[in-house]
This record gives structure tokens, C-alpha cells and sequence, in this order.
């Protein structure tokens, strides 16, 4: 495959990615997903390379417990509950808003000092409110930090800001490599640019300092707190949750197709669908761990099942999405064979 060197204001093109997964309906390939993968091993190395991990892209919320960690090292005073809901995509429940409210209150920050956008929630008599939107914690964890030390809140999303020098400086570490831009996520939160590689390395360490004595002691912090709270990184029966609570893997998703999946025995997927889509992320993900032994075929078989949409007509399920040939090829390289969704129909 020919890579092509894109411009510094853009992620890899299609010519650089590669198929990774496919939806078939009525025995009929509908849709394809594009996109790039690697995965790290526990001393660091690429042991699965699939189209071009190394040109930046936007890694959106996989950063977020990165970020946690930088505002612990500011200072930010968190319980273990309170870094998973400042570490994940909540999806609003009582509970988990309840969350957010604590690290405010026991900052003595007002709600109205969080910058993240305002949104509804399930009931529609509610007001909108910016502690429902789903980064509201990671906001609640930068203004906790900001009121240790004094710094301006008006201010906490600036790129030049105390805070997010310390972000930049935590994610640089601990992908090896500097960010090649800054833009601005979706939150209004500054956001780095780094390649899957970056973020593969990144959740290797994550997932290897999971409840792990000798692990750097804020990465172990953020890492065991996301294993024990996993109904505060996205929610009960959701994609992740289910992922770390049924796996003991961490997983982060990311807007426009991102994954970040981390084992405790430090093995690492960083997935990108080109498309944007992330619905095919963890089938994806989920079986290149398989590929190299980081995980059960079978333990992950009904997780997958779990994290794959069904394909339907009316009430029957009449499709499935399938692995795409590169990745068959990469599991049966390494003597394992495809897990897929029961829907799935593979041909050959």
C-alpha cells in the first residue's frame, strides 16, 4: 500500500487506511467501514499495524483520562468515582450528574463556572443544564484544579492556561510525541493532535497501571478508578461499560470513530474509523486483543455481541456486521479465528 503524506491540517486519507469491518444485509455487503488500528504490546512495541497509524489524528474523549490526570497533578482532590465520571462520556442518569455535582460542591465551584455546552436530558420538563452534557465531569475535574491553586476559571479552556499546559505536558508524555496542533473538541476543551501509535502507547501504560503497585501512582489512580466505576465512564449496558465491566479492560471511546482499549497486562488497541462511525470499534478492537492472546475468545464473545448493533428488518434480525478480510487475516495469522456478532454471515 502506498501511503500518501497528507498536509499538516489533516488526518490520513483513505488510500492510507484499509477495510476493517463491513455490515451485510440479506446476505448483501451494504456498508464499509475504513480505517487504521494498531496494537502495542506491554514493552511498547507495534504488534499489529493496520493502514497508517502514524499521521495525527483527533483523538477526542480517549484523551479524557489523561486529562484527569493532569488535573490531579494540579491538585484536583478526587474519590475514586469522581476521576471515572471526570474520565468518561456519561450519558446523564442520576447518578452519574450526581457525580459531577460532588466535585463542585467539594470544590466550592458554582455549576454556572463549568464552559461546556448546555443540553437536556431524559425528562423533558428538566432545563437544560451544562452538568448533563456527557464532559461535564472532565470540566467539574479542571475547575476542582483551578480552585486549589488560585488560576482564573474564566479562563481554564485557554490553551495557554496553567491547566492545559499541564495536559499538553501529560499527554506528550505519555504518548511519546508531541502534539502536532492544538484544535478545540467538541466540550470547548483544548484538543492534541497524535498519531494511533501515540494513543496505542498511551493505553498500553494506562491499562498496565491498573491496580498496579509499582505503576506511576495518579496513572494507577485514574486506571483502577475506571475498572471499578465503569457505569461512570459511559453507562449500564453501554459499549464500554460492558467492555470493562464484564473484560477488566479499559475502554474510552471517542467521537468520530475513536477507541482506546487498555489490558491490565498491558496490551493496547487504538482504533479509527475514517468514516466516523464507531459502532463497528469494539468488534474491531475487541478481536485484535484476541489476535495476540490478550484476551478469551470466548470470555470476550458475548461482550462483542453485546457491543455490535444488531441489523434488522422490521423486528428480525436479518444481517450483521463481519470483520473485513484484512483482520481475518491478521487472527488467523496468529491462530485465532474472527468472533463476530451472530448476525454475522461470513463468506469464506
Amino acid at each position: 500500500m502506498t501511503m500518501q503524506n497528507p498536509s499538516p491540517d489533516e488526518t490520513f486519507a483513505a488510500s492510507s487506511a484499509v477495510e476493517i469491518a463491513r455490515l451485510r444485509r440479506s446476505g448483501f455487503v451494504e456498508t464499509r467501514h475504513i480505517g487504521s488500528a494498531v496494537v502495542t504490546g506491554p514493552d511498547g512495541s507495534r504488534l499489529i499495524s493496520l493502514g497508517d497509524v502514524d499521521t495525527p489524528i483527533f483523538p477526542r474523549s480517549t484523551l479524557k483520562p489523561f486529562q484527569t490526570i493532569a488535573a490531579m497533578n494540579s491538585g484536583a482532590i478526587l474519590s475514586l468515582g469522581q476521576i471515572a465520571i471526570a474520565s468518561g462520556s456519561h450519558r446523564a442518569d442520576d447518578d452519574q450528574v450526581a457525580a459531577v455535582r460532588s466535585i463542585l460542591e467539594e470544590a466550592g465551584v458554582a455549576e454556572t463556572a463549568l464552559q461546556c455546552p448546555a443540553v437536556g436530558r431524559h425528562r423533558p420538563e428538566e432545563q437544560d443544564s451544562r452538568l448533563f452534557y456527557n464532559c461535564s465531569g472532565k470540566h467539574a475535574a479542571f475547575l476542582a484544579a483551578c480552585a486549589v491553586n488560585d488560576w482564573d476559571p474564566q479562563t481554564y479552556l485557554d490553551p495557554q492556561h496553567p491547566l492545559q499546559q499541564e495536559v499538553l505536558r501529560v499527554i506528550a508524555e505519555v504518548t511519546g510525541e508531541q502534539p502536532s496542533l492544538v484544535g478545540v473538541d467538541g466540550c470547548g476543551a483544548p484538543l492534541a493532535a497524535i498519531s494511533l501509535s501515540g494513543l496505542g502507547r498511551a493505553y498500553a501504560s494506562l491499562g498496565a497501571a491498573a491496580r498496579n503497585i509499582r505503576a506511576e501512582a495518579r496513572m494507577a489512580t485514574v486506571a483502577t478508578a475506571m475498572l471499578d466505576y465503569p457505569e461512570f465512564v459511559e453507562g449500564p449496558g453501554r459499549s464500554n461499560t460492558v467492555i470493562m465491566e464484564q473484560l477488566d479492560v479499559i475502554a474510552k471511546l471517542g467521537a468520530e470513530g475513536v477507541l482506546g482499549l487498555g489490558t491490565t497486562d498491558g496490551y493496547s488497541v487504538a482504533v479509527k474509523t475514517l468514516d466516523g462511525s464507531g459502532r463497528i470499534n469494539a468488534l474491531v478492537g475487541l478481536n485484535l486483543l484476541i489476535a495476540v492472546g490478550a484476551i478469551d475468545p470466548e470470555r470476550a464473545r458475548p461482550v462483542i455481541e453485546d457491543a455490535t448493533p444488531s441489523i434488522t428488518g422490521a423486528e428480525a434480525v436479518v444481517g450483521g456486521f463481519e470483520l473485513a478480510p484484512a483482520v481475518v487475516d491478521v487472527l488467523r495469522e496468529h491462530g485465532q479465528e474472527p468472533v463476530e456478532p451472530a448476525g454475522a454471515r461470513r463468506r469464506g
